[in-house]
């Protein structure tokens, strides 16, 4: 081992705190790039092998009803490889155990053997026995959460008729990865599930002999979706097509696809949040170091050491913190993601989920490590290049002291004495305290990052569930029925109000931008369905024209006052011009809003809804639920404080992982970050502390004037901090804004206040070092200096 080497070793083992504070920060930056980047990539790689093993369709359609023969000529579109005709349908479910109604979409497979496309793939159990017209296969996530299991009964209303079914099988399939009714965004998979019949048995029951209301396409290498979809259009148009969509319009690939970007994101922008911050603490040490080593620099290079060994020798000091933090962050995060895999396990359903580290995600961590040791390094290696033999052997020379402007202002005269000693050390080094300042407020960043997930989450949650969406519970109908229908759904026991609403399928045109959704008509005066803008302010419903939400007005490139081309794409597939006429701020999906009375003027088909809003008297709800069970009209029920609990299991839970994980590691670097600041202050002022004990200053007051200069950068950082927290925030909104969510800059004064505490708690245990220091320093050894 030569010299430098030895050197490295030495020098690491009496900086062990502060390689300490680097290690563990490079640590959590390594172990979250391993962790989400490894997230990712499972993700994407179970994702692809699941869809081409169980043949995921490229092209999607919904129909009224189309012969079987039509299926010929969709076959022969140009591009298509493969067509899978069949029958959909929504059912209401009685299921053991649960009070209010649940929803079941059946699909049809074929009466002999499995699907051609969306094939699905059995957990438990056999497929339905041909001829045998009650057994249906159910969705494991739909089993677990009832705990059902093949063998057992499932009751529910089948076109009108009280139907007692059989499960035979548990079973998963590429096209309900993530499990959604309708146009919801949340999960529910207590109240819905879907479930597989043979399809001579279905098209029996709802008299569908030879014909389907549902088509799934594949399309070959090469083949353009576009025309694809426009082909299935024309084709299907005179059957009540609603409009063929392409794969990334698939509402499960689709939630998938963002989780996947989120990991992407998180993956990216956490760990370069984390590696400069390790970067800047590497270079405050290596910095302090050369400063302390002048002499030694000056031996070394009088004995032939050339510059880019000492350089070297730097740069390895730099290299044995951060290869400790990626050795200790890789094993860190392999046990995170692994974790973290079982959790997506449960959450999106897959025939398996491992974790994967590829080589590619050990050379990033090994690259981002490296290049932060360089980063690191950088400044300290240029001064030590720069540093002249002759020029190191001599102490460095005093700085250019001038009165500062606590003393042209007197300020200065005012304070006590080791008040004013704090105010001109920090008024003399602007440069120093600067750099101090912004490592504390790197602290405060990530530590309110941690908690802005949580806070966005909340406030997400309270704006849908208690400003927007006020109804108990919604009924939906089978099909359009009559305004009349909503007096039925009065009469029935609890029901306190009633607001009957419509949705119909239209396809929103401007210039060449498209965009295909429910369009929703509200009744006038509504009070359970509200309208808000981005203050939370009341928007009224205009009695014409179209409501967009914003995000949806800035893909279609409109503003207030311009004129969208209206496809409707039921009945008489209407096409007509619509001026929006107001925008409101919704942070769930995307919609269009238009007045109840309007929407049926511009349908032209008379006073039609298609379910409605309901107030519910809590102590009659199940009496409720119970009747609407077996109400035949009505094809699903979603409950408000069912959706509530959902969602808090489902994504709050996967969410709450990933926070919990962030806010350890951002609690961490804080602390890091603290010490590192403490113990570098101590060791570059051992020289002047000592100079005041000999002057007669006692232990506490030498202390005090250690530590109130901390204190005073600590609170000079606190709104930089909170600058920076926010900033980082509001980078994470951007980059993780989907057309499903939307994520506002929250911060509650609660995450503010555990930002302080923690760097609170950080700054007191550095003060106890920095005290510790102070009574244990050594007068001979600090005041010594070189003749």
């Amino acid at each position: 081992m030569t010299t430098l080497y030895r050197k490295v070793l030495r020098d690491a083992s009496r900086q062990k705190g502060q390689v300490i504070a680097v290690t563990t920060v490079v640590a959590a930056g390594i172990a979250m790039w391993v962790t989400m980047r490894g997230a990712y990539e499972s993700l994407v790689e179970s994702r692809n092998s699941y869809y081409i093993a169980y043949r995921f369709a490229d092209v999607f359609a919904l129909v009224k009803r189309a012969p079987e023969f039509e299926r010929i000529r969709l076959a022969s579109i140009e591009g298509v490889t493969e067509v899978e005709t069949r029958l959909v349908y929504e059912i209401t479910l009685d299921v053991p155990g649960l009070p209010e109604p649940a929803s079941g979409r059946l699909l049809s497979i074929p009466d002999e053997g499995e699907p051609a496309l969306n094939r699905i793939h059995l957990r438990r159990g056999r497929l339905p026995e041909p001829g045998r017209s009650r057994e249906i296969v159910v969705s494991e996530a739909f089993a677990e959460a009832n705990g059902l299991s093949p063998g057992e009964p499932l009751a529910g209303v089948l076109n009108g008729r009280w139907t007692q079914f059989q499960i035979t099988g548990v079973a998963i399939s590429p096209e309900y990865v993530y499990e959604l009714r309708g146009a919801a965004v949340f999960p529910d998979n207590r109240r819905f599930g879907v479930m597989w019949m043979r399809r001579d048995a279905l098209a029996a029951a709802f008299r569908m002999e030879g014909a389907f209301n549902d088509i799934s396409l594949r399309l070959g290498p090469g083949a353009r979706e576009k025309d694809a979809i426009d082909a299935v259009d024309r084709v299907l148009e005179k059957y009540g097509c609603t409009g063929a969509y392409g794969r990334s319009d698939q509402l499960s690939h689709r939630f998938l696809s963002d989780e996947i970007k989120q990991d992407r994101v998180t993956g990216i922008i956490v760990p370069a949040v984390f590696l400069a911050i390790a970067a800047f603490l590497t270079n405050a040490v290596l910095t302090r170091m050369v400063t302390r080593q002048r002499d030694q620099i000056a031996t070394l290079k009088a004995f032939g050491y050339a510059n880019s060994a000492i350089g070297f020798h730097y740069f390895l000091f730099a290299m044995i913190p951060v290869s400790l933090g990626a050795i200790l962050g890789t094993g860190i995060g392999i046990w995170l993601g692994q974790g973290l895999a079982e959790l997506y396990q449960r959450f999106f359903r897959f025939p398996s989920l491992d974790f994967q580290l590829s080589p590619a995600i050990l050379l990033g961590a090994l690259a981002v490590s490296v290049s932060s040791a360089l980063v690191g390094a950088l400044a300290a290696v240029r001064s030590v290049v720069a540093l002249q033999p002759a020029q190191a052997m001599r102490e460095e020379g005093p700085g250019l002291y001038h009165r500062g402007l606590s003393d042209w202002t007197g300020v200065g005269a005012l304070l006590p004495l080791w008040a004013r000693m704090i105010l001109r050390s920090m008024e003399r080094r602007p440069v120093k305290s600067a750099f101090t300042v912004a490592g504390l407020g790197m602290a405060i960043a990530v530590l309110l990052v941690s908690r802005y997930f949580t806070d966005s989450l909340d406030y997400l949650m309270r704006v849908q569930f208690e400003l927007v969406q006020r109804d108990n519970a919604t009924a939906v109908f089978q099909e359009p029925k009559p305004l009349a229908a909503r007096y039925e759904l009065g009469r029935m026991p609890g029901v306190l109000r009633v607001e009957p609403f419509r949705v119909v399928p239209v396809r929103l045109r401007r210039e060449h931008r498209v965009y295909r959704l429910a369009l929703q008509g509200i009744a006038p005066g509504s009070e359970m369905r509200t309208l808000l803008d981005a203050d939370l302010r009341e928007v009224p419903l205009p009695r014409a024209g179209v409501v967009l939400t914003r995000t949806l007005a800035r893909i279609l490139h409109v503003r207030e006052g311009d004129w969208l081309t209206v496809e409707v794409l039921e009945g008489e597939r209407a096409v007509r011009q619509l001026e929006v006429s107001a925008l409101v701020d919704e942070l769930i999906g995307l919609a269009a809003y238009m007045d109840l009375d309007a929407l049926n003027r511009f349908l032209q088909e008379g006073h039609a809804i298609s379910g409605a809003y309901l107030r519910v008297d809590p102590a009659q709800a199940e009496t409720l639920y119970r009747r609407l069970k077996r109400t035949p009209a009505v094809s699903s029920v979603a409950v408000r404080e069912a959706m509530i609990a959902s969602f808090q299991k489902t994504i709050a839970e996967n969410m709450q992982v990933s926070v919990t994980i962030l806010a350890v590691f951002a609690a961490v670097i804080a602390f890091s970050i603290v010490y590192n600041s403490a113990r570098i202050a101590l060791s570059e002022r051992a020289h002047e502390l000592a100079s005041l004990r000999v002057l007669g200053f006692t232990k506490p007051e030498v202390a005090i004037v250690l530590i109130g200069e901390q204190l005073a950068l600590t609170i000079a950082a606190i709104p930089a901090g909170f600058s920076m927290g926010r900033a980082l925030c509001e980078m994470f909104a951007r980059a993780m804004e989907s057309e499903l969510y939307r994520f506002p800059v929250v911060l509650t004064q609660d995450s503010y206040l555990y930002s302080l505490v923690i760097l609170l708690l950080a700054s007191m245990f550095s003060a106890a070092l920095a005290l510790r220091g102070v009574l244990r320093l050594d007068l001979l050894r600090a005041l010594k200096t070189r003749e």
